[in-house]
């Protein structure tokens, strides 16, 4: 069918250049019935402008305007099931106090039509969406959706337009997601007066990553003149200068159709969209002449400079701890390759051909930008017209790209240089900045004031604690739901003594390749080092290759080429799992055999010489290491916890972890790598080796015949090499991949078995120089397989939304919170950005004892499963089917067994399990793990059960 929709396509794209299209009335495929509409038609309150066959990107582009409102609209119809919407505002703030990140937030709290608060997050319970969520960015706010389902995207559609168009704003939703002042205990009057605010603490953990301080300054620095010379996010200590009037006037001035910009995409109809926003929403507006486009920046007649100072990163490598990043605009005379210009024209090419899971998305975000300044997005799809057109300009000008760096870099005085370097007492600094703003606000407030303060604090906390009538909120049924899966065929072969998976995919000319190589063979003294190994083994030179000339070959003839570490839990044994690499690549068809000798290059020859390029590489990764602790502080948190759960988790925070971030932080503070050096060979010898690795390809059915022969080739070539290694581990099991393989055969794996493995309770706090907390609690309970793992997955969805929401986000101020229940049998309870680590592990247990209570009704846990069915139903792109069978054996007959098991799930069973949590949760049991990522922290100092690093 895709193959066959790619056909037609083509056959339009030849036809529209001879003026004709037998196919406009009759055809079946999403973008072909989209070229039914003419430009001048009208539908529901819309006028069509302009249609547009967009062949590379398989889709038909309708730019559409409301009549009444001037609201821009561009449908995007593609076969996609997954269907998308959005809806975008131009918001140029004038100031730092975060107002349209504030209002994006506040308008979610409830809406006219759907009263009752949150029904953002309530809606991820009563929805299959397959994305939910909202965007700030520097001058516009974004609210896209997407779901597979046609009844979920009516509902959500409703909700989404009741939220943007006519929220409640109601000042206690302010209160509680922009600013408040509020007694630190809510309930004791005579506790100090602090500030509080989702946003509050969400901006103040974004700022304590020191690119994201930098990328902000470099903005404001740069383009002074307008709205970008703010944070459109907030700047914390500006946040509490927004009143909840100027938040409603924001919303007037901005959030008007004639300043908004629809877009839908995939296959449903445009007409049912366009019916429900026009009739639902844009009938009950006139049309305004909003006042929110950009000026140009003025342009500088001479260069200028700037410095801004940051925290000190004790993660992240600092030998001198004066590290100053600059920026300049300043380039040298450079020529361009002509190979090097292929490579990256290579690079959209496939970009193009590449389907991903989330293509709407990326859709609306690549034409966000350039649409919200008036651009035209349909042009901005038109890629192949627009490489053409770049061959075209360095035809006739062969120095067009020089010319261009002339141009826009070596003759612009409109230049910064912006250098950055750490204070040791920035945090000191901000810390008594916010006091001093405290100060401010609270130094002539009367005892009167004071006593308002203490009880609108109670009062939020009342309603916040209130249980909340959802009903008017529209929801799908479990009934909605598929009952079976998908089934995905797989073909299982061998390529020498290689087992190969090969999975027949309607890939749009590519080739995916996979490859698992075991590490069990690997010297303990080594494992840490394999994370490093993984990073820099593509990036050092192969072959007759130095490093810059395998990327540039990696660019011209892959998508890519990556090793990362694999450690992959049992579905069935807490105490099993597999350890490995993963090498993934992908290619167009034609370039499957260079890809494969690249591949060859690596495992045969690779370069381990060169010391100053293995600096640079290792310092980047520490760097990166460091830098994702402020963005995903609580994935580090909750890996750390459960390390001393089991082994499967050991080695995952030996890999991923607060371990390895320091041991990388270790190496890149080095003075001599050799050491290094010496070591990557003998990690080669016992990981690029084909005894004990398997491959998977996913291909085009008509394009498998050939990549079997490829991968067989290329087997042989590696495997002249490889030369015999004994297992050092002392547990080894087996696990067959081929039902009707024995054990032994070509067909079975090694796992290691550590059945003495001894959980045990540990308690870690990692001081760092953030003004927010990551928490996390994890406890050990039963594998994939067990009877009760679905029940805990849905108790887990349903204890995040129910009560952990409420207390940990809305009470506690953190940006985000929940639990969650992982394949490799650890149940997580975390928090995100949270400035109360106390309170949250209080709040983790009383999720515990509001489970044992009782107190949730069958409708709860019906709207658990469904949250829980948007993620096992989630989309998969054809390159990555196949996968989790090839990765972890988990076949479509076990997907299927764990699919029949959620469904089974009843308020009894739910009851009867929470009765056993002194099993499963039992908090202060050896089977629990704790840990914190957050600032100096004297409870904790003061408590001997924790270790503080």
């Amino acid at each position: 069918m895709f193959r066959q929709c790619r056909t037609v396509l083509r056959r339009l794209r030849d036809l529209s250049l001879q003026g004709r299209n037998p196919w406009r009335w009759n055809s079946s495929s999403a973008a072909q019935r989209a070229l039914q509409y003419e430009a001048g038609q009208k539908i529901h309150g819309f006028t069509v402008q302009e249609v547009t066959s967009v062949p590379d990107l398989f889709l038909t582009a309708v730019k559409l305007t409301h009549d009444g409102t001037g609201a821009q609209y561009l449908h995007a119809a593609r076969d996609d099931k997954n269907n998308l919407f959005s809806v975008q505002f131009r918001t140029t703030p004038m100031d730092s106090t975060g107002v349209p990140h504030i209002l994006e937030h506040t308008v979610l709290c409830g809406s006219q039509k759907y009263p009752c608060r949150d029904p953002f997050f309530k809606m991820l319970n009563r929805s299959l969406s397959t994305f939910m969520n909202a965007f700030t960015a520097s001058d516009y706010t974004m609210y896209p959706f997407s779901t597979q389902n046609a009844k979920d995207f009516q509902n959500l559609l409703s909700v989404y337009l009741d939220a943007v168009f006519f929220p409640c704003l109601r000042e206690m939703d302010f209160w509680q997601e922009g600013w408040r002042l509020e007694n630190e205990n809510p309930q004791d009057p005579s506790s100090p007066v602090v500030f509080k605010g989702v946003v509050f603490n969400e901006m103040k953990g974004a700022f304590s990553n020191n690119e994201q301080v930098y990328a902000q300054h470099l903005q404001n620095k740069l383009l002074p003149d307008h709205t970008y010379s703010v944070v459109s996010g907030g700047e914390p200590l500006s946040i509490p200068d927004l009143t909840w009037e100027q938040l409603k006037e924001f919303h007037q001035t901005h959030y008007h159709p004639s300043n908004a910009r629809f877009f839908t995409y995939g296959d449903l109809p445009l007409e049912q969209h366009l019916k429900q926003i026009h009739e639902e929403a844009l009938v009950k507006f006139e049309r305004t002449e909003p006042n929110t486009a950009v000026p140009p920046q003025t342009q500088w007649t001479n260069p200028r400079e700037g410095h801004v100072t940051c925290s000190p990163d004790s993660m992240a490598p600092d030998p001198t701890r004066q590290n100053t990043v600059c920026v300049s605009y300043l380039l040298a005379e450079n020529g361009f390759e002509e190979e090097q210009i292929e490579a990256l024209l290579h690079k959209i090419e496939i970009q193009m051909k590449h389907q991903s899971t989330s293509f709407g998305l990326s859709l609306a975000s690549y034409i966000a930008s350039c649409w919200n300044h008036d651009g035209d997005p349909v042009k901005l799809l038109q890629i192949s017209q627009h490489v053409s057109q770049f061959r075209q300009c360095l035809k006739d000008n062969p120095r067009y790209l020089e010319d261009k760096v002339q141009q826009y870099f070596k003759n612009n005085s409109h230049r910064l240089t912006l250098s950055m370097s750490p204070d040791d007492s920035y945090l000191e600094k901000q810390a008594q900045a916010e006091d001093s703003k405290l100060h401010q606000k609270t130094q002539s407030l009367t005892e009167s004031q004071r006593q308002d303060i203490y009880k609108k604090g109670l009062e939020l906390l009342s309603v916040q604690s209130a249980t909340q009538d959802a009903s008017c909120l529209p929801a799908l049924k479990v009934t909605d739901i598929e009952s079976t899966i998908q089934y995905t065929p797989v073909q299982i072969s061998t390529a020498g003594c290689v087992p190969v998976q090969y999975c027949e995919q309607p890939t749009n000319g590519m080739v995916y390749f996979r490859a698992l190589c075991s590490l069990n063979s690997l010297p303990e003294d080594l494992r840490d080092y394999v994370p490093l190994f993984c990073s820099v083994i593509t990036k050092l030179g192969c072959g007759n290759m130095d490093y810059r000339q395998q990327a540039q070959r990696m660019e011209l003839k892959t998508g890519g080429m990556s090793v990362t570490p694999q450690v992959l839990p049992d579905l069935e044994d807490l105490d099993v799992y597999e350890q490995g690499v993963l090498l993934s690549s992908s290619c167009l068809e034609k370039n499957l055999p260079e890809m494969l000798h690249l591949w060859t290059e690596v495992f045969n020859s690779p370069h381990f010489d060169d010391e100053e390029r293995l600096k640079v590489l290792v310092m980047m990764a520490a760097q990166e290491l460091a830098n994702g602790i402020s963005y995903s502080g609580h994935m580090y948190a909750m890996t750390h916890a459960a390390r001393c759960l089991t082994p499967t988790a050991d080695l995952q925070e030996a890999f991923t972890g607060m371990h390895q971030v320091k041991f990388m932080k270790r190496i890149a503070e080095s003075p001599d790598l050799t050491h290094i050096l010496r070591k990557l060979p003998r990690i080669k010898r016992h990981l690029l080796n084909p005894d004990y690795m398997r491959c998977a390809v996913n291909a085009a059915p008509q394009k498998v015949s050939d990549a079997a022969v490829q991968v067989e080739r290329f087997v042989g070539d590696i495997g002249s090499n490889r030369k015999e290694r004994r297992p050092v581990r002392p547990h080894i099991t087996e696990r067959v991949l081929d039902p009707h393989a024995s054990p032994g055969s070509s067909q079975s794996q090694k796992l290691i078995s550590e059945p003495h493995f001894k959980p045990c309770q540990m308690k870690t706090f990692f001081q760092l120089p953030f003004p927010v907390n990551f928490v996390s609690e994890c406890v050990r309970t039963v594998p994939f397989m067990h009877k009760d793992y679905a029940s805990l997955c849905i108790l887990a969805r349903m204890m995040s939304a129910k009560f952990l929401h409420g207390e940990i986000r809305e009470k506690g101020g953190a940006y985000g919170g929940g639990a969650k229940m992982g394949a490799g049998g650890l149940f997580s309870f975390y928090s995100y950005r949270d400035p109360n680590s106390m309170a949250t592990l209080s709040a983790f247990r009383g999720g515990v004892e509001w489970a044992r209570s009782g107190k949730f009704s069958q409708q709860d846990i019906d709207e658990a499963k469904l949250s829980i069915f948007s993620a096992v139903d989630a989309p998969v792109a054809p390159s990555d089917k196949g996968l989790s069978r090839f990765l972890s054996g988990l076949t479509d007959e076990m997907r299927q067994q764990h699919r029949e098991r959620l469904f089974a799930v009843t308020r009894l069973k739910i009851f009867l399990l929470s009765i056993l949590f002194s099993r499963y949760l039992g908090f202060g049991q050896r089977t629990c793990g704790v840990a914190i990522l957050g600032p100096e922290n004297d409870i904790i100092k003061k408590d001997p059960s924790w270790v503080v690093k």
